[in-house]
């Protein structure tokens, strides 16, 4: 399983909290997605020999394109790599563009997926976020959608100053009410640079509180199991059948191509990524040039990698596996480091597989960086 990751970096206005790469202006719009086009014919080779089973459109916001921008897009993708004929193609947008045309000329298309940026159903969330959309555009974007597409996927943000647990799990159940097959759950994060970190530092804004954050995980937790959704990595629960397949291809180490600005890729011993400016991507583009950096990979960063990844998921982390591809020396060292976390009942052994328990579910990232190795002598 492998798949292309398409970064549309085009927003309409800048949410509080993102930190991702994005330009409010759409005027560079057509000299960027040619710009994406010759990205994907100079690197085809990367993929010569490899199926593609999923294409994600992420951002940014790319349900600021014309569906013909995304077809021509995708034309590129069909015409040079090698694609599974069941192709899971999913598009992230944001409500207030599913007008009952787009989702119409988008269930025309190639797009059999979408990814919906709720984040909340409470106008007071949406505000707090500086989010484009409203909550009525919220609940009418998924029911039309629903009709014409039926894998679905919405986001919603927990952790908002203001958020009490009470709001929290009617956003919940309102996601639930709508028949929604999966749902991506993140906590809100302050990250620097940001008009939230801003406010936050000015006391314009509470800080988040990492106790109710923890708390509406677990409460997140508790109302996916009890209808039915399997948390099949730390922030996604989904229905039987709607798995992601790029979320599933990322966290179990799978190879990835990032086309567009700030678009990472990884095909098991390299990581790269792309320059996080727009005209100085086109620029390289067209000059025939990728405009990104590579980082080769040592045995101690894919192990400390598979720890990371594996421990979030429901595959978790196979001994078996750490000593064929990392030797014996690894699987004895990883064993030593967990022995404090198996004792205090936040992970455990399951037919040489290591596992994080409820209990330990929000620590995992924590727990993780305590699991990897730093140098051979560790």
């Amino acid at each position: 399983m492998a798949s292309i990751y398409i970064h549309i970096p085009f927003c309409k206005q800048a949410c509080h909290y993102c930190d991702f790469h994005f330009v409010t202006s759409l005027k560079n719009k057509s000299f960027m997605i040619n710009a994406l086009c010759e990205e994907l014919r100079l690197r085809r080779h990367e993929f010569k020999d490899v199926e593609v089973s999923c294409i994600y459109f992420g951002g940014g916001t790319p349900s600021v394109l014309e569906v013909e921008e995304i077809d021509l897009i995708l034309k590129e993708v069909f015409n040079l790599y090698n694609c599974a004929v069941n192709l899971e193609i999913t598009l992230e947008a944001n409500p207030d563009d599913l007008t009952p045309a787009k989702i119409e000329s988008l269930a025309a298309s190639q797009i059999n997926r979408l990814s919906i940026g709720v984040q909340s159903f409470h106008e007071q969330d949406l505000k707090l976020m500086n989010r484009a959309h409203n909550a009525i555009e919220a609940m009418e974007s998924i029911q039309l959608s629903r009709k014409l597409f039926p894998n679905i996927s919405i986001d919603l943000i927990y952790g908002i100053p203001g958020l009490t647990d009470e709001q929290w799990r009617e956003n919940l159940y309102q996601a639930i009410e709508l028949d929604v097959p999966h749902i991506s759950s993140y906590a809100l994060t302050v990250e620097d640079g940001t008009a939230l970190k801003k406010f936050i530092d000015k006391g314009v804004m509470q800080p988040v509180d990492d106790e109710q954050a923890q708390r509406q995980f677990n409460i997140l937790l508790d109302v996916m199991q009890l209808h039915g959704y399997e948390n099949y990595e730390f922030s996604n629960f989904s229905k039987k059948g709607f798995f992601s397949r790029n979320n599933t291809a990322y966290w179990t180490g799978k190879s990835y191509l990032g086309i567009g600005p700030s678009a990472h890729s990884f095909d098991g011993n390299r990581r790269a990524w792309n320059i996080n400016n727009n005209v100085k991507y086109i620029k390289a583009i067209e000059a025939g040039n990728l405009p990104q950096e590579v980082e080769e990979l040592t045995i101690i960063d894919r192990y400390n990698e598979y720890v990371m990844t594996g421990l979030r998921t429901v595959y978790g982390v196979s001994l078996v596996h750490v000593e064929k591809e990392y030797g014996l020396r690894f699987r004895e060292y990883l064993l030593e480091q967990a022995a404090t976390y198996l004792k205090d009942h936040l992970l455990y052994l399951d037919d040489k597989t290591l596992l994080v328990t409820r209990k330990g579910k929000f620590l995992s990232d924590g727990i993780a960086s305590e699991l990897f190795m730093l140098n051979l002598t560790s």
